[in-house]
C-alpha cells in the first residue's frame, strides 16, 4: 500500500531520504543489479566510475511521487518488487516538463537514492520498468526482505515509434483471460504498447453484443474434426477488466472486427447478413471463405453499428480495427442487392464497392471520436478518408499509404508474423526489421510496427513459445534508436534477460532453428554433403539418416558430421538444450541426386514471399517439407514455373521428378500440366506431358481437404546433359472455392534427377 503522506503531501514537502555511503560495501549474500540483460536498449546510458552502488536495504523503498501521479502510485508500488516503506531506500518520481511522449530520465546515485523525471504518467512508469530490468533477477522469484546493491547511473530514455505492438489472434484458439493478462503484463515489461486483440472471425466470435445474443452463443462456438466442441467468448465484464489492467501497465487495447471478410461465424449466427442468406456453420478449417457481410443491404450497416457501439463503448481506443483484407467478391459480384449498391453509388466494380463500404464504417468511427485501421486491402479501390493503413503484404501497402498523406503501421509478413516457423522468421530477421523504408516520400507517417500472433496451429499452450524471445527483437527495433542496434550485443543481453523471463514464466521457444545444415555437392555426382552443425548454445543431439529405400539401412550421426546422402530420406534429430529435449524433433528432407547443385536457370520471377532458396533453391538438395513456410518451397501466384539445369556429366537417365505443395485452403493448387523435358545439346529437347489430374487421379480444381506434398515422376530412359520443368499454372481459384476468381498458388521444390 502506498504511505498515507504520500496522497496528502505534494511531492516538495516529502523530504526523507535515506543517505548511503559509496564506500559501504555489501555482504557475501547480498544480491546485485545490473545493466546487462536490459531489453530493450535505452536512448543513453552512462554508468558511474568505479565500484559507486545504491544500497536498497531488505527490499524496501520510501516511495515519493509528484502529487500529479498519486492515483497511479498505488499500483506502481505494486509493479515494483520489494515493499514500500518509510525507512527504506528514496525512490523519487517528479513531474517535468519538455521530455517526449513515454520518455524519462532516470539517476541511480548513492547519496540520493533513485531519481525519474519525466512529463506524463506512462514515462514515469516505462522508467519504472526499466529499474525493474535493474534488479537482481532473484527479486521477481518473490524473495523480499534481502538487502540488494543497485549500479549507479544515468539514463535518458524515449520511444523511436509511438506504436508497438502485437497481435493476439484468440478467434482461431480462445485464449484465457487470465493469459491474456499476462500477455499484457509482458508487454509492458518490454515497453511495448498496443495489444491489438482480434476478436472476430470466420472461426470465432468472441466480444458480446446484448443487441445480437446468436453472436455468443452460436458464432463464439465451432465444432471440431474430431467432433469436440471447441470456442467461448469474453463476458463485458472480462474485457473491461482486461482493458483496465491494460490502461495500468501503458497497453492500449485495440480492438479488431473483421469487415467485411472473415466473417463467418457472424453469419452463422445471423444468415442475412450474407448475401445468399444460407445457414452456415462456424467453419472448423483454416483459409479464406467467399461468403461474407453483404454490401447491398442496409441492415448489414444497422448491424455493424450496433456492434461498434458497444465495442466502443468497452473500449476507449483512439482506434478501431476493421480488418478488411481477404474478401473475396465472388458473392457480391452475384449479389443482386450488390450490383444495385454500385449503380446508386456510381461504383465500377467490386474494388470500388469494398472501399465504399469502408468509407461508411469509417465515418460512422470519425463521427463517434475514433480512427480507423486496416489491413492493406483497403488501398483497393481508393483508400477511406482518415484511414491508418496496416501493411502485411510486405511494404508496399505502407509506402503507398504515406505516399498519399496517410499514416502506416509496418508488420510484414517477412519479419513479423510470429506463426510463421523459425526456418522462415527467426529473431535476427526480425532484429533486421526496419520499419521506415529509404525509399518512402510522401507527407504520411509511419506510426511504428506490429508482430503478429496468428493462431490457426497455435492453441494457447503454444502461443507463448511462438512470441518469445522474438518480441524481444521486436520490442528493440521499434523502441530503441537504430544507430544503436547490434544483433552480437543484443544477442549478449537476450542470454542474461533470459534469467528474467524463466522468473517471469514465459515459457520461451528458440531464438532460430537449432541447427544449421550446409548444403554442398558430395563425393561424387550423385551425392550431396550435408553439413549438421548445433546453430545455438547448449545443444547436444545425434542426427540419424533414413532413407527412402527399403534397401538401405539407416545411419547414425554426430553433431558436426559431414554427411553423405545418395537418394532420397530424411535426417532426423533429436535435440536437448541444457539437457531438456526440445518440444519437437528437427526433421530434414534431403535428395542426394546429380542434378543438385548444377547450374540451374529459371524461367519465373521469385516471389518476395515465398522465394524458396533463390535462384538455386529448385536444385539444392534439400526438399520442402508438409510446412510450406520452411523456407524451401518456391511459389508464384497465377504465373507459370520453369527450371532447366545443366548436369555435370551426360547420364543414362532413369527418372525426372518434382515436389508440388497443394493446400487449396491456402489457395494452393497442383499444376495443371507439367512439361519435363531432356536434351544432349540444350537446344533439341524431348518433352513428356503429364496431366496431373490424369496421371494422378488428383483433383487439380476439385475440391479436397488435404494438405499434402504430391510427387510427380516421369520416367526416362534416355542420355542427356539437360533437364528441364515447366509447371502450368492450373489458373484462377475455381467456383466452388471460397476464393473463387481469385489468383491460385503453386509451390514446387526440388527437381530431383536420377540416373546413372
Amino acid at each position: 500500500m502506498i504511505p498515507l503522506f504520500l496522497a496528502m503531501r505534494p511531492y516538495h514537502l516529502i523530504v526523507l531520504v535515506l543517505v548511503f555511503s559509496a564506500a559501504c560495501q555489501p555482504p557475501q549474500s547480498t544480491w546485485v543489479g545490473s545493466t546487462d540483460g536490459l531489453i530493450p536498449l535505452p536512448v543513453s546510458l552512462v554508468l558511474a566510475a568505479g565500484s559507486e552502488k545504491l544500497l536498497v536495504p531488505s527490499s524496501h523503498w520510501q516511495w515519493q511521487v509528484d502529487d500529479a501521479w498519486v492515483d497511479q502510485a498505488e499500483f506502481w508500488t505494486t509493479w515494483l518488487p520489494g515493499q514500500s516503506d518509510e525507512a527504506g531506500a528514496a525512490i523519487q518520481l517528479q513531474r517535468m516538463e519538455g521530455m517526449p511522449v513515454e520518455g524519462y530520465q532516470l539517476r541511480i546515485a548513492a547519496n540520493e537514492g533513485v531519481w525519474i523525471g519525466a512529463s506524463d504518467a506512462i514515462g514515469a512508469f516505462r522508467a519504472l520498468t526499466t529499474l525493474r530490468q535493474l534488479f537482481p533477477v532473484e527479486l521477481e522469484l518473490e524473495m523480499t526482505g534481502q538487502d540488494f546493491w543497485l549500479p549507479a547511473l544515468e539514463m535518458e530514455d524515449f520511444p523511436r515509434f509511438e506504436h508497438r505492438g502485437l497481435l493476439l489472434d484468440c478467434c482461431r484458439h480462445f485464449m484465457e483471460p487470465e493469459f491474456v493478462k499476462k500477455t499484457i503484463d509482458l508487454l509492458a515489461l518490454h515497453k511495448m504498447n498496443v495489444l491489438h486483440w482480434h476478436l472476430t472471425e470466420d472461426q470465432g466470435w468472441r466480444v458480446p453484443i446484448a443487441s445480437y445474443p446468436n453472436l455468443e452463443t452460436v458464432g463464439a462456438w465451432r465444432e471440431e474434426k474430431d467432433g469436440q466442441l471447441h470456442g467461448g467468448f469474453y463476458t463485458k465484464e472480462e474485457i473491461r477488466a482486461i482493458v483496465a489492467y491494460a490502461t495500468e501497465r501503458g497497453v492500449t487495447v485495440i480492438p479488431e472486427i473483421e469487415l467485411p471478410g472473415h466473417s463467418r461465424a457472424a453469419i452463422a449466427a445471423y444468415p442475412w447478413l450474407s448475401c445468399t442468406g444460407d445457414t452456415l456453420p462456424v467453419p472448423n478449417d483454416w483459409g479464406v471463405f467467399k461468403d461474407i457481410y453483404c454490401a447491398g443491404q442496409d441492415t448489414t450497416f444497422r448491424f455493424l453499428e450496433a456492434v461498434l457501439d458497444e465495442v466502443m463503448e468497452l473500449f476507449p481506443s483512439e482506434y478501431i480495427h476493421i480488418g478488411g483484407d481477404e474478401a473475396p467478391k465472388v458473392r457480391w459480384d452475384a449479389c443482386p442487392k450488390c450490383q444495385r449498391r454500385m449503380e446508386t453509388e456510381g461504383l465500377h466494380d467490386s474494388h470500388e464497392l469494398q472501399s465504399w463500404f469502408i468509407s461508411q464504417i469509417g465515418a460512422y468511427l470519425e463521427a463517434n471520436g475514433r480512427k480507423l485501421i486496416g489491413w492493406d486491402e483497403i488501398l483497393e479501390g481508393g483508400l477511406p478518408e482518415g484511414a491508418t493503413v496496416q501493411s502485411w503484404r510486405g511494404m508496399d501497402g505502407g509506402l503507398a499509404a504515406v505516399a498519399a498523406g496517410k499514416n502506416a503501421i509496418m508488420s510484414p509478413t517477412s519479419h513479423c508474423y510470429f506463426d510463421y516457423p523459425l526456418s522462415a522468421t527467426d529473431m535476427e530477421e526480425v532484429y533486421q526489421f526496419e520499419p521506415v523504408p529509404e525509399n518512402m516520400v510522401g507527407e504520411g507517417r509511419i506510426l511504428g510496427g506490429e508482430c503478429n500472433m496468428w493462431t490457426e496451429h497455435a492453441p494457447q499452450e503454444l502461443v507463448e513459445s511462438k512470441i518469445y524471445p522474438r518480441i524481444l527483437a521486436m520490442a528493440e527495433v521499434l523502441w530503441s534508436p537504430k544507430a544503436l542496434r547490434n544483433y552480437a550485443e543484443f544477442q549478449e543481453r537476450k542470454a542474461r534477460h533470459d534469467q528474467r523471463l524463466n522468473a517471469w514464466g514465459v515459457e520461451s521457444g528458440l531464438e532460430s532453428d537449432p541447427l544449421e545444415a550446409r548444403w554442398e555437392k558430395g563425393s561424387d555426382p550423385f551425392r550431396v554433403e550435408v553439413q549438421v552443425d548445433a546453430a545455438l548454445d547448449r545443444i547436444e543431439g545425434t542426427v540419424v539418416f533414413t532413407p527412402i529405400s527399403a534397401l538401405s539401412e539407416p545411419s547414425r550421426h554426430e553433431l558436426g558430421s559431414r554427411i553423405q546422402v545418395a537418394g532420397e530420406g530424411v535426417l532426423r534429430a533429436d535435440l536437448t538444450r541444457d539437457g531438456r529435449p526440445l518440444r519437437d524433433a528437427v526433421l530434414l528432407p534431403v535428395a542426394g541426386h546429380i542434378g543438385a547443385h548444377s547450374e540451374v536457370t529459371i524461367g519465373h520471377n521469385l516471389s518476395p514471399y515465398y522465394p524458396g532458396g533463390g535462384e538455386n533453391g529448385l536444385a539444392d538438395g534439400r526438399l520442402g517439407s508438409l510446412d510450406f513456410r520452411d523456407g524451401c518451397w518456391q511459389a508464384t501466384q497465377s504465373d507459370n514455373m520453369s527450371v532447366s539445369l545443366a548436369l555435370p556429366q551426360a547420364i543414362q537417365l532413369d527418372s525426372l521428378s518434382m515436389q508440388c505443395y497443394r493446400y487449396q485452403d491456402a489457395w494452393i493448387f497442383l499444376p495443371q500440366l507439367m512439361v519435363f523435358g531432356w536434351s544432349m545439346d540444350g537446344v533439341n529437347w524431348e518433352n513428356s506431358i503429364i496431366d496431373l489430374q490424369e496421371r494422378t487421379g488428383l483433383p487439380v480444381l476439385g475440391p479436397t481437404d488435404a494438405q499434402d506434398v504430391v510427387r510427380i515422376a516421369c520416367p526416362v530412359g534416355a542420355t542427356a546433359r539437360f533437364v528441364r520443368l515447366e509447371a502450368v499454372n492450373p489458373g484462377p481459384c475455381p467456383d466452388w472455392h471460397d476464393a473463387a476468381s481469385s489468383a491460385s498458388w503453386m509451390f514446387l521444390d526440388e527437381l530431383v534427377v536420377h540416373g546413372k
